[in-house]
């Protein structure tokens, strides 16, 4: 069950955006380094935890910052973005780095609703629930429209390369049954996703059919993303642990702020309903030694049946966060 990362460049206390995103470009070559089979970045917007903004810059200059891990979008939020644009730009992507783009859609916002509206420019296509449409369209830039379509006379360019993998990225059971419909690969949202990873994986499996596209797989193929934090000592773990569960108990609060530290962490003067949120964390998050970690997040992997798993790690430190990572991989070198 090969392992990858997914980055959202988070933004720690003290630190700027900026930072974030060189140490996401220092991160990924780590993971090429490590043996990490993919790195994929997000799309979330208006959140100052995260610098994961422009996805499609962020492949751009982390591919051309490596040789031989594949990157990729997880995801491009394809209801923010022109159908012809993604097209475009992930053709481009695949043509300058043949073989190591991956693109992974989802129907999510990645943002509020104000933010969102700001993206879109109308109520209309915020309040729009036409995610398939869209995909069909992204896809007939590069297959071809029916002769009477409108948009029957354009291409995305450049024509002589094909789109990348595509990926559907789902939190729910539409993005499960989605993917199974469109026949593309699926990615669950494991790290914080509301349905059972089971089920949803099941609802693919058993939906999936051919696409009959060039690029189609002919048989399901998923991956579960699961939210992981490494240390050798667990006391340090648990610290670091807490650190990222006071950045998801103020994110759910409404005031979503940098990355605490630990120290930040421990300071911090937890209230009752704060602990019932670090509880919820809990539940999605494997905090400890690498050999625990990696063998609770590979029974959640078999457990439904992923074929991959995907590992976000949010660490204050950026050297903290990338040692999580090694840990991790050599953990599983040694099994």
């Amino acid at each position: 069950m090969p392992l990858s990362v997914l980055d959202l460049s988070p933004i720690s206390s003290g630190r700027t955006g900026s930072d974030a995103l060189k140490e996401s470009i220092a991160l990924a070559q780590t993971a090429e380094r490590l043996g990490y089979a993919r790195y994929w970045v997000a799309e979330h917007h208006n959140l100052p935890s995260v610098a994961s903004s422009s996805p499609v810059v962020m492949i751009a200059s982390i591919a051309a910052a490596t040789s031989t891990i594949r990157v990729g979008a997880g995801g491009i939020m394809l209801p923010n973005h022109a159908p012809l644009q993604v097209a475009e730009t992930f053709r481009v992507l695949e043509a300058l780095h043949p073989g190591r783009i991956d693109l992974g859609l989802g129907r999510a916002p990645g943002t509020d609703q104000l933010t969102a509206f700001a993206l879109r420019r109308s109520k209309e296509a915020v309040a729009a629930d036409d995610f398939p449409q869209q995909y069909a369209e992204l896809l007939a830039y590069v297959h071809g429209f029916p002769k009477d379509h409108p948009f029957a006379p354009i291409s995305a360019q450049p024509n002589d390369t094909p789109l990348p993998p595509i990926w559907i990225l789902g939190s729910s059971m539409y993005g499960a049954q989605a993917a199974g419909l469109l026949g593309t690969a699926f990615a669950f949202a494991g790290h914080f996703g509301n349905a059972d990873p089971g089920e949803a994986m099941d609802a693919y499996r058993q939906t999936f059919r051919p696409n009959g596209m060039p690029e189609s797989l002919t048989e399901p193929h998923s991956m579960l993303a699961v939210s992981a934090i490494v240390s050798d000592d667990a006391d340090r773990a648990t610290a670091l642990g807490r650190a990222a569960a006071l950045s998801t108990v103020r994110l759910r609060q409404n005031s979503p702020g940098p990355l605490p530290s630990p120290e930040e962490a421990a300071a911090h003067e937890w209230t009752e309903l704060d602990e019932r949120m670090v509880a919820t964390f809990a539940h999605f998050t494997s905090v400890g030694t690498p050999d625990e970690v990696l063998r609770r997040i590979r029974m959640r992997g078999v457990a439904c049946g992923a074929d991959e798993l995907m590992v976000t790690t949010n660490i204050h430190d950026a050297a903290e966060r990338q040692h999580s990572y090694e840990l991790l991989m050599s953990a599983d070198r040694s099994q």
